[in-house]
């Protein structure tokens, strides 16, 4: 969370996960960080843009309740809306 404290706040850490509560304002931008492989529960609608390392982006939508997983990676996130961005996300620790 030392990586961007501004959007990210730790809910519940133990020897196998790490909850994180994720909040973006509309339009905010976050730096490239790390996640391991993690569960992303949203509970807004969102619109969001991920850019990589590499240069590559990719966007996604998803609606409030949706459930995603990703597998561990870089990426710099960024809210393509109006409106403002909340999920929590489960990190799995090996």
């Amino acid at each position: 969370m030392q990586v961007d404290s501004k959007h990210y706040t730790v809910e519940l850490e133990n020897k196998r996960v790490r909850v994180l509560r994720i909040r973006y304002g509309p339009r905010e931008v976050s730096i490239m960080h790390r996640h391991p492989a993690a569960v992303a529960v949203f509970l807004t609608d969102a619109h969001a843009r991920f850019r990589f390392p590499d240069g590559k982006t990719e966007e996604q939508n998803a609606r409030a309740g949706d459930i995603a997983a990703y597998p561990a990676g870089d990426h710099l996130p960024e809210n393509l809306s109006d409106r403002p961005l909340e999920v929590v996300l489960v990190e799995l620790k090996h």
